[in-house]
């Protein structure tokens, strides 16, 4: 909706521009490239800063506002202002609440979808954790950010295809291959879980750092596994299925499924045919006996292929899985989620897939984001280091049900609540933060129910779905809005705005686009909602209105919520 009215005021305003200087060739993008939403309402309800035009025609700032403020007009206009150099524009509220809210209505949480992705496939690789090492608070950043935007693509009309490419192979392995057969025993495993793997793991690694001839064990025992060793290969298969077991409790706590958890395993007998295409294109070079891509040129260090023993490395396997993939699925584009510190490791396996001639590299993306850590001594687990997110989980959901017993302690269905509460505090707090930015995760912080939260923001939902309750059920449809306060129209004005910011958000593949939406959203419904009284209103034509502003703005955080991992909370 505000991307129509922001298109109609560019129109007006580049006519204006081309009046002053005829030559001059700006587009309507450029234009509103150059829009923005002032801070303060009574400074309008978007505003052209002038300045940023002054040297292109050659005029002061304070001119070209006042050449520019008649020239944007029409029904969705109330006025436009010229002050200090900068356009001010207020919208209609009349005419924006009577075109938004039944278009709401109408179209529910399909509302604000754009259809940019219709015939287009995409592919996402996310959460992918190595298997044999503990699901810890490091894979939360690629499971939601992930899933958030395999979320944001579907709704935006693409087909996703999510996939968990489990890290079921590598040297990691060898490690669990000597620590099993050292110290470890099939009752323990089976009884202890991923917890008596996590032991075995530690373990192993610790033995390392006093006997490092216990990784050319490792070593070893992992190739024998990529020789066919069936002893080793047994071993690995159960390892696996234990590890995926425990991983997919947390997963279902996210409410993430996947569409394949094809893993790096499964392209052992792929990676021949590609390490043979790279000889064959003169791309693969011996360095000290093992194999690599030269890519000195293009300003990065040499790509590992192989080593010097013949087994595979990251980059080879990665490169199997994108041919294969492309092979599949056809994609437009094929995603991946991972920590920043694989910023070069994507960069060079995306050159050297251009480099052996694959026509469609430009469509491999790579979204990096920030590392976490968190305070808190009583979530330490044995590892002593890492933070599991099946303890992280469950210490927030004990904190929301010891305050859910005190502010609500008679509420039906408390246990899934409490669940859908915390795990949506973690979730939250995590993607309100820039995805590239280091987090400090402190769990006070997350899980309060006021400012900017994840319980805030749900608590806002539960609102609007209570009103609604009390009211008789959901309102279908209005034929005549009648805004009789400024919180009013600022409401529609934070729901017209979702297109637009969905599309932000997959431009920059910036989840926290949307978590900063939702608490423009609740902030202003939360305004609408304590400074006009809904049941008490003068007349019913008001009451109504207020009615299916409460139903739009359910609509649009239920949207939203679906987003970015965030369940619906109907009572809290």
């Amino acid at each position: 909706m505000m991307l129509q009215i922001k298109a109609l005021i560019a129109d007006g305003i580049l006519e204006g521009v081309k009046s002053i200087a005829p030559q001059s060739e700006m587009s309507v993008e450029d234009v509103l490239g150059l829009l923005e939403y002032p801070p303060d309402p009574a400074m309008g309800d978007i505003a052209l800063p002038c300045f940023k035009l002054a040297k292109t025609l050659r005029r002061s700032p304070v001119q070209i506002a006042s050449t520019l403020a008649p020239l944007v007009s029409g029904e969705a206009i109330e006025k436009a202002e010229a002050v200090n150099g900068y356009l001010n524009i207020y919208l209609s509220g009349a005419y924006l609440a009577n075109k938004l809210v039944p278009e709401i209505l109408t179209k529910k949480e399909r509302y604000g979808a754009p259809d940019v992705g219709q015939g287009k496939t995409v592919v996402l690789d996310y959460c992918s954790p190595n298997l044999a090492k503990p699901f810890h608070i490091g894979h939360l950043g690629t499971t939601v950010i992930g899933h958030a935007l395999k979320m944001l693509h579907e709704f935006a009309g693409y087909k996703c295809v999510g996939i968990n490419y489990l890290g079921d192979w590598g040297t990691q392995f060898g490690k669990m291959m000597v620590a099993y057969k050292k110290w470890g025993d099939r009752k323990t495993v089976e009884e202890g879980g991923v917890d008596a793997l996590v032991d075995l793991y530690v373990r192993i690694n610790n033995a390392i750092a006093d006997d490092p001839s216990l990784a050319d064990e490792a070593r070893a025992e992992f190739c024998k596994m990529e020789q066919g060793d069936e002893e080793n290969l047994a071993l690995w298969r159960w390892l696996v299925e234990k590890s995926v077991k425990a991983n997919d409790l947390t997963l279902n706590q996210l409410g993430i499924a996947f569409d394949s958890y094809k893993g790096e395993s499964a392209y052992t007998d792929l990676m021949p045919a590609q390490v043979q295409r790279l000889r064959d294109c003169g791309l693969l070079k011996l360095d000290d006996g093992a194999s690599i891509v030269d890519l000195t040129e293009y300003g990065m260090p040499p790509c590992l292929i192989l080593k010097r023993d013949g087994s595979s490395l990251y980059p080879t396997r990665d490169i199997a899985a994108a041919v294969d993939r492309k092979e599949m699925y056809n994609f437009d584009k094929c995603i991946y989620v991972t920590s920043n510190q694989q910023i070069l490791h994507f960069q060079q396996w995306f050159k050297v897939v251009e480099l052996m001639g694959y026509d469609w590299y430009e469509g491999l993306v790579h979204v990096p984001y920030g590392t976490v850590s968190v305070n808190g001594a009583k979530l330490a687990t044995r590892t002593g280091n890492v933070v599991l997110l099946k303890d992280l989980f469950a210490a927030a959901i004990e904190k929301v049900t010891e305050i859910m017993e005190e502010k609500n302690p008679d509420l039906k269905g408390r246990d899934d609540i409490a669940e859908a509460v915390g795990v949506g505090a973690i979730v939250f707090y995590y993607l309100s933060n820039n995805r590239i930015k280091d987090i400090n995760f402190n769990m006070e912080d997350a899980l309060s129910f006021d400012g900017n939260t994840g319980p805030y923001v749900q608590y806002t939902y539960a609102r609007a779905c209570s009103i609604l309750e009390k009211a008789g059920g959901e309102v279908e449809s209005i034929e005549n809005i009648t805004l009789t306060e400024p919180v009013e129209k600022a409401l529609c004005v934070a729901l017209s705005q979702y297109e637009e910011r969905v599309r932000v958000a997959l431009r920059d593949y910036e989840p926290s686009v949307i978590t900063r939406y939702i608490l423009d959203v609740a902030t202003a419904f939360n305004r609408f909602y304590h400074e006009c009284s809904i049941f008490g209103a003068e007349d019913e034509g008001v009451k109504a209105t207020r009615l299916a502003l409460t139903a739009a703005t359910k609509h649009v955080l239920g949207s939203a919520f679906g987003l970015i991992c965030l369940r619906k909370t109907e009572k809290i």
